[in-house]
């Protein structure tokens, strides 16, 4: 077989697409965005925030609008949330903060459910009606004890 320069090159940008795209693939799963932290950030604060984490997605009928920047401990010890939010999206002051889980792997993710107030949320303010994840732990214990108590 002889040498083909111009199979070659075909050959290398072949190899060199695929490379591309494999790097996107893993760039895209892994949760990098290419937009920058320049959103709305607004606090939300939880009882419970089960299993969710740093950069965990924020969305709004099931659309991604931004993503949880931190979580801490407040002075009462609740969990505070951290949301970098899509700056063009008006939220009222009786949105609804909601951890919920997606899928059977249970990753978690916070969705939000817009009010019908006319006043927004401004940057910087707290989420006020939130309602903490769901821990399955603890709704079968509760289950297995009420169970033993209508055995009478």
């Amino acid at each position: 077989m002889r040498p083909s320069p111009v199979r070659d090159l075909i050959v290398g940008l072949f190899v060199l697409a695929g490379l591309i795209a494999i790097g996107y693939l893993a760039l895209s799963l892994g949760g990098l965005t290419t937009k920058g932290s320049g959103g709305v950030v607004l606090y939300a604060t939880f009882d419970e925030i089960g299993g969710l984490k740093h950069r965990a997605p924020v969305r709004v009928a099931g659309v991604r609008i931004g993503e949880v920047v931190e979580v801490v401990l407040d002075e009462s010890l609740r969990a505070r949330v951290t949301l970098n939010l899509d700056s063009n999206l008006p939220l009222p002051v009786d949105t609804r903060a909601e951890i919920r889980t997606s899928g059977v792997l249970g990753n978690q993710y916070l969705a939000l459910e817009p009010g019908a107030e006319d006043e927004l949320l401004q940057p910087g303010e707290e989420i006020a009606f939130t309602e903490g994840a769901l821990v399955f732990e603890r709704l079968i214990g509760r289950f297995v004890a009420n169970a033993g108590l209508d055995q009478e």
